[in-house]
């Protein structure tokens, strides 16, 4: 039940009381006494419906760890207006790029619990860093309430135009006559797993450049500055269809609706999955209240066919969970990136 209603009703009957034990009471008919407790009820949850109004009024702040124009912020910027209008509040978007998110990641853990900070997390910050890193400065486990799972992610492999492959075997042989001599970008934690499996179980020798973004990674890898990298959907295609880079495999373990004609690295890598999801967070110790209210009006809002549609063109799955089943989801993906990342050699940094 909402506060402001308990303490207005708090406020009334206290009213109530005193006025019966005053000693005007008896001189008043009870009819006039009923009309003095509604007046005073009203003048409460004016007061109270101020308060309310006012309070509503602070915007919504999402932190994405990541640049604009990647994926992650692409997503929450689609969802936003919508998500505003339900709410019938501001919400204000900020970019926190670096770190391959933590930084981000961390304001967020670090901000107060208030219920107006959140963070546009996901599989790459939220299940896979915690084993990639030997410390953060934060607790996943301890820091952060699952709030909305968003939906899943395909991810690309793409290569520069230059690099005389057209398949995920080409490149694993061009890559071993040539050891050392490829370089791959890895401006987020899906990147780094996803080309460290992939190239511990093709046995493969390319070398790892670390980025702050996935957009200046792409143009990096347009201008020849890094030859590989695994980039979201929204961030590879249009230099895709321009001609300035080559997809040459999706790296689920199913191809994508998007692009059903492109093979699974898993379909030459057998097992291969590097499945990305997105999701929404809290600071822990946000009133529940809260958390309620976003959840409810996020998966209202990604329930409609127009926001399907729109995030369908970004490559985006949309599958809502609810914090009651996203909360042992991000538990269940932690465990297996762990050992996924374990199984692929990767050392934490």
């Amino acid at each position: 039940m909402n506060r402001v209603f308990v303490q207005g009703c708090e406020i009334a009957l206290q009213l109530w009381s005193d006025f019966n034990k005053s000693q005007y009471v008896k001189r008043v008919c009870k009819s006039c006494r009923q009309f003095i407790l509604l007046s005073g009820i009203l003048v409460v949850f004016g007061i109270s419906g101020s308060f309310a109004q006012s309070n509503s009024s602070r915007p919504l702040r999402i932190i994405v760890p990541f640049a604009a124009g990647s994926l992650t912020d692409t997503v929450m910027r689609i969802v936003t207006p919508a998500l505003s209008e339900k709410l019938a509040m501001t919400i204000v978007i900020e970019n926190r790029p670096g770190a391959n998110g933590i930084i981000g990641t961390d304001v967020v853990a670090k901000s107060p619990p208030d219920g107006y900070t959140y963070l546009m997390g996901g599989a790459g910050i939220n299940a896979q860093a915690p084993s990639l890193y030997k410390s953060l400065p934060y607790d996943q486990m301890k820091d952060f309430v699952p709030v909305v799972r968003f939906g899943m992610l395909p991810f690309l492999l793409v290569v520069n135009p230059k690099v005389p492959v057209e398949s995920v075997t080409e490149l694993i042989e061009y890559a071993k006559k040539n050891p050392g001599k490829l370089a791959y970008a890895t401006p987020n934690t899906a990147t780094l797993v996803g080309m460290g499996t992939f190239k511990r179980r093709a046995g493969v020798d390319v070398l790892a450049v670390p980025y702050k973004s996935s957009p200046q990674a792409m143009i990096d890898l347009v201008s020849g500055q890094v030859q590989l990298l695994i980039a979201d959907f929204a961030t590879a295609m249009p230099h895709v269809k321009a001609g300035n880079a080559r997809v040459i495999a999706v790296t689920m373990s199913r191809r994508s609706s998007l692009l059903p004609n492109v093979p699974t690295i898993g379909e030459v890598l057998n097992g291969y999955d590097n499945t990305a999801w997105l999701g929404l967070f809290a600071p822990t110790g946000t009133p529940p209240e809260m958390l309620t209210r976003i959840s409810n009006a996020l998966i209202s809002v990604l329930a409609t066919r127009e926001m399907h549609e729109m995030l369908s063109r970004v490559g985006f799955d949309i599958a809502p969970m609810g914090p009651e089943v996203f909360g042992p989801y991000v538990n269940e993906q932690i465990s297996t990136w762990g050992r996924l990342i374990l199984e692929s050699g990767i050392k934490p940094e």
